[in-house]
């Protein structure tokens, strides 16, 4: 059994997916509360009765283009607080920006094959029911490649990068130490370094602000 039991409310309009999704998370000892197959009937059985978190696709009828996520605003306008975990096909900045534009609480952001890393999808869903940040590993490469030359960014060295992917995950130091294969001490030595290249005030959530940094531009 998990730490803790998650409510979970489940939207996705593959009946396949959304059968599989719904059964790793009961294995997992979670409730999936609702499984819908559609944007609308996402808003309805959420705002009738809130779970913990919401796992959203991207893509649902009846456009197929962005109702998962305009769901998942409308969403976060009504619960602030509520952990959204959001599934995409492809990495869409456009997509990034409008679901990282409230950080009150969890959001998270995956590609579909992570699903398939159960343990990875798992851990994301709890922290992102924690209130914490995840973004897609491959998500982050492919933004940091984009971007490495934009604004702050370009003042990053590489392993001072490498160091922001891992943290756009929802690492810890310790954790971000074990894949470098550092010492926490030169983890949190980059960590520094980069709050203040991105120049980040102190008295906020910095590794948020940090990741958003890039996220945003």
């Amino acid at each position: 059994m998990p730490a803790r039991r998650l409510s979970i409310v489940l939207a996705e309009d593959s009946m396949l997916l959304r059968e599989g999704l719904a059964s790793i998370l009961d294995r997992a000892g979670h409730e999936v509360r609702d499984s819908v197959g559609d944007a609308d009937t996402l808003l309805a059985v959420v705002r009738k009765n809130p779970p913990d978190v919401v796992i959203t696709d991207v893509r649902m009828p009846p456009g197929h283009s962005d109702e998962g996520l305009r769901a998942a605003a409308a969403i976060r306008a009504d619960f602030p607080a509520m952990g959204i975990l959001v599934l995409s096909q492809y990495v869409a900045d456009a997509y990034l920006s409008s679901l990282l534009e409230s950080t009150s609480g969890g959001i998270g952001y995956l590609l579909k094959d992570r699903v398939g890393h159960v343990t990875e999808f798992l851990a994301s869903l709890d922290r992102v029911a924690d209130g914490g940040t995840v973004v897609d590993p491959e998500v982050v490469r492919q933004l940091l490649a984009r971007r490495r030359d934009d604004g702050p960014l370009a003042a990053l060295t590489p392993r001072e990068l490498e160091v922001l992917a891992l943290m756009a995950e929802g690492r810890v130091n310790s954790s971000i130490a074990e894949q470098l294969v550092v010492s926490e001490a030169a983890v949190r030595k980059h960590v520094g370094n980069i709050f203040a290249k991105l120049q980040l005030e102190e008295g906020h959530d910095r590794r948020v602000s940090a990741v958003l940094t890039y996220l945003r531009r």
